[in-house]
C-alpha cells in the first residue's frame, strides 16, 4: 500500500459534522465527478472511499447510490469502483455548491461550504481523496500534489491551502492544473489539516531522520575538506622546505623559524594547530597557531626567494 493510499485510508475514517461532510462531498465530487442528466457518477480504485462516500451521502441525503465494479482502462491490478448518485433534479448537486439554482456550473464553491476553518478542512479532504498524493518522503523527494481540471477551482483551492501559510503554487500541466507543495514542513502541516495523525508521525520521523542523516554528510563532507586542505598544506611547506635544504638555505632562517622547520619535517601530517601545540609541549615554549603560521610564512618566503635566484643563475 502506497502512502498516499494510507493517507487517504486513515483521512476516511475520521468521524465529521454534517457540515464537514458536505463539504469533503464538495471538494470529491466537484473534481472527479461526471454530471449526466440524472447522476452525477465518480470512480476510485479505493474500497474505503466507497464506503466513506456513500455512508456520507445516505446519512446527509437520504439517497442510495449505486456501486458498480467496471473494467479499469489505467491498467491496475486494482479493482476500479463506479459511484452513481441520482441527482434527484440536482438539489443534490446544488446543496454540494456544484450548480447554482438555474443549473448552470459554478466555477468557485460559495461560501457557505467552507464557512469556517473545520468545513476548509472537509473540502481539502475531499480533494485529497479524489485527485491527491503525496510521495513516501523515505522513498523519494518531498512532494505533494493536487490535480484538478478547472483554472478557477485551482487557484481557489491554493488560496484555501495558503491559509494555513502553506505556500502552495500552481503549474499548468497538459491534463489539467497541478496544485503543488515542495517543502517537507509545509507538506507536514498539510497532512495535520487533513486530519491523518499516524501519517504525520511517519512523515515527520522520516524527515528527521533524513534531515540528520544530510547534516552528518555535510559535516563529514566538510571534515574531509578540512583533513585535504590540511594534507596539501602540509606537503607544500615540506616541498618548500626541500628547497631551502637543496639550496643550503636553512642558515639563513632565524632559530625559531629553523625548530618549525625541523618540527614539520619531523611530524609531516600535522596540522599547524596540532604542531604549535606538540612544539609547545616539546619545548615548554608556549607558541600559537597563528605564530607558527608567522614562520611558516618565512619559510615559504626564504624558499620561492632561492628558487628565483637558481632559476635566475640557470638562465
Amino acid at each position: 500500500m502506497s502512502y498516499t493510499v494510507k493517507i487517504k485510508e486513515e483521512i476516511s475514517e475520521i468521524k465529521n459534522t454534517r457540515s464537514e461532510l458536505i463539504a469533503e462531498l464538495s471538494g470529491y465530487f466537484r473534481n472527479n465527478g461526471n454530471v449526466s442528466k440524472d447522476y452525477i457518477t465518480t470512480t476510485t480504485e479505493n474500497k474505503f472511499i466507497v464506503d466513506r462516500i456513500v455512508e456520507s451521502i445516505k446519512n446527509i441525503y437520504n439517497i442510495e447510490p449505486n456501486v458498480e465494479i467496471i473494467e479499469n482502462l489505467n491498467f491496475s491490478k486494482n479493482d476500479l469502483y463506479q459511484i452513481k448518485v441520482k441527482i434527484n433534479d440536482n438539489i443534490f448537486l446544488q446543496d454540494l455548491g456544484i450548480v447554482d439554482k438555474e443549473n448552470n456550473y459554478i466555477d468557485t464553491v460559495p461560501n457557505y461550504i467552507v464557512g469556517g476553518n473545520e468545513e476548509i478542512r472537509g473540502y481539502l479532504r475531499g480533494v485529497f481523496l479524489s485527485t491527491g498524493s503525496i510521495n513516501d518522503p523515505k522513498k523519494s523527494r518531498y512532494h505533494m500534489e493536487l490535480l484538478v481540471q478547472n483554472s478557477s477551482e485551482a487557484v481557489f483551492i491554493q488560496k484555501l491551502l495558503n491559509l494555513f501559510d502553506l505556500n502552495a503554487k500552481i503549474l499548468n500541466r497538459e491534463k489539467g492544473f497541478m496544485i503543488y507543495i515542495k517543502e517537507a514542513e509545509k507538506i507536514s502541516d498539510f497532512i495535520k489539516i487533513l486530519g491523518a495523525n499516524k501519517a504525520v508521525l511517519y512523515f515527520e520521523d522520516v524527515r528527521i531522520y533524513r534531515d540528520q542523516k544530510n547534516k552528518t554528510n555535510r559535516l563529514n563532507n566538510c571534515e574531509q575538506a578540512n583533513i585535504d586542505k590540511v594534507i596539501q598544506t602540509a606537503a607544500s611547506q615540506l616541498e618548500q622546505i626541500q628547497i631551502i635544504e637543496d639550496n643550503d638555505g636553512t642558515m639563513l632562517l632565524d632559530d625559531k623559524t629553523k625548530e618549525a622547520l625541523d618540527y614539520r619535517k619531523k611530524y609531516p601530517e600535522a596540522s599547524l594547530k596540532e604542531l604549535a601545540e606538540i612544539i609547545s609541549l616539546e619545548t615548554n615554549k608556549s607558541i600559537t597557531k597563528s605564530g607558527l603560521n608567522h614562520r611558516m610564512r618565512k619559510i615559504k618566503e626564504l624558499a620561492e626567494n632561492l628558487e628565483k635566484l637558481a632559476n635566475n643563475n640557470k638562465e
